[in-house]
């Protein structure tokens, strides 16, 4: 029996997953796909903000007052998470949930920004210098009270590359793990070429502005199509800057290349933030790492070595 491919669509951690993998039967395909989703649902149950019990919550309820000891996993998870933070300047950081969901709602009722000085006054919680990690016990403290950490911005990622390790464990050598746009591939397709892979068209969120071919790689794109407000005949993004606490303007998209789902995924974000320049300049002092940016009025800017060709982006 000849190779095939086998798609699964679900809806995992709040979004919507698809499992692609290349195998000869069926029921094989299907059987390693619920492992990897088992391990997706495992993870969803330590980050989760929406449990209580949650690895995340508990860290969150003690903020202030004690550390909290975690499994190894979140603790590696967050000290990497630290890292990142340190390489974009805080323009990455999981403390963003101290945010209050009021100011920043992104619904058709917001009319009008909240002043500069409010906007500050709501990210005085931000600062991933005030997470402290104890290595002996792997237990997490969140120095001032109120303050909130949360995974959006590198946890879809993260269980893409844990549901990759899965299959290829249950012997999947080709595929892709999709986590709602955020994206890890390997192998190449049944007829041997590499994989092509979509990037959504930064003003119509369900058709697609251009192609690549990839394999071994992995993607994420960060837009303002999905979630923005209008103000004023202004697109604001739901991307709120941790330093001004307003949200971003200027640019329409931002899509990561790169060798793992997290890193491409907590990429996105800051280079958002960061801007075209400063963004791009931080982008072309790291290996194996490339970044395509759209900016409000569809001029496209990329890092050193993605080449455009007729609307079709190739890596070189």
């Amino acid at each position: 029996m000849d190779l095939q491919l086998h798609k699964e669509c679900m809806k995992l951690m709040g979004n919507q997953f698809e499992i692609s993998v290349v195998a000869k039967s069926k029921n094989y395909a299907y059987n390693c796909i619920i492992k990897a989703v088992e391990e997706i649902k495992r993870i969803e149950n330590l980050l989760t903000t929406f449990n209580d019990g949650s690895e995340t919550n508990l860290i969150n309820a003690a903020a202030g007052m004690h550390p909290v000891q975690v499994s190894e996993e979140t603790f590696r998870l967050i000290q990497r998470s630290i890292r990142i933070s340190n390489v974009t300047q805080g323009a990455f950081d999981i403390t963003y949930g101290s945010i209050d969901k009021n100011l920043w709602n992104f619904n058709l009722k917001m009319q009008t920004l909240p002043d500069a000085h409010t906007a500050k006054k709501m990210v005085r919680l931000i600062n991933y210098k005030n997470i402290e990690l104890n290595e002996n016990d792997f237990s997490v403290l969140l120095k001032h009270k109120g303050m909130r950490i949360g995974f959006g911005v590198i946890g879809k990622g993260y269980v893409a590359d844990k549901a990759k390790q899965v299959l290829l464990a249950c012997g999947i050598e080709s595929g892709i793990v999709n986590a709602s746009g955020d994206l890890i591939t390997w192998g190449f397709q049944p007829n041997g070429e590499p994989w092509t892979i979509g990037i959504a068209h930064p003003d119509a969120a369900y058709s697609v502005f251009s192609y690549f071919n990839i394999s071994n790689m992995a993607v994420a794109t960060s837009g303002n199509y999905e979630k923005f407000v209008c103000i004023n005949g202004k697109k604001y993004s739901h991307t709120i800057n941790p330093k001004t606490g307003l949200p971003i303007t200027g640019i329409k998209s931002v899509t990561i290349i790169t060798t793992h789902a997290e890193i491409a995924d907590a990429m996105a974000t800051p280079v958002t933030i960061m801007g075209i320049e400063a963004g791009l300049d931080m982008i072309n002092q790291m290996n194996n790492i490339e970044a395509i940016i759209v900016d409000d009025d569809n001029r496209v800017f990329t890092s050193h070595n993605i080449r455009i060709n007729k609307n079709k982006y190739t890596k070189n």
